[in-house]
């Protein structure tokens, strides 16, 4: 399937619009979707990293104060 779109004459929220559509659509379906092998490889690594004290977690609180700090 070949879709066209008419990017050059869309203004940006007619283009977050349709990207807000597509997702919701998208997220519908979900559970129809496998994710890609890459993730389970990723997440694995990433398991590793902890394990091995290598990476950390942190609270999603104390995450969003620290990104919140850094942009500002």
């Amino acid at each position: 399937m070949n879709i066209s779109l008419p990017l050059d004459e869309m203004t940006v929220e007619e283009k977050l619009q349709l990207m807000e559509m597509i997702w919701d659509d998208l997220s519908r379906h979900a559970d129809e979707m496998e994710p890609p092998a890459w993730h389970g490889e990723v997440l694995a690594e990433r398991e590793a990293a902890v394990a091995r004290g290598d990476e950390t977690f942190e609270d999603w609180e104390t995450a969003k104060q620290r990104i919140e700090k850094d942009i500002r």
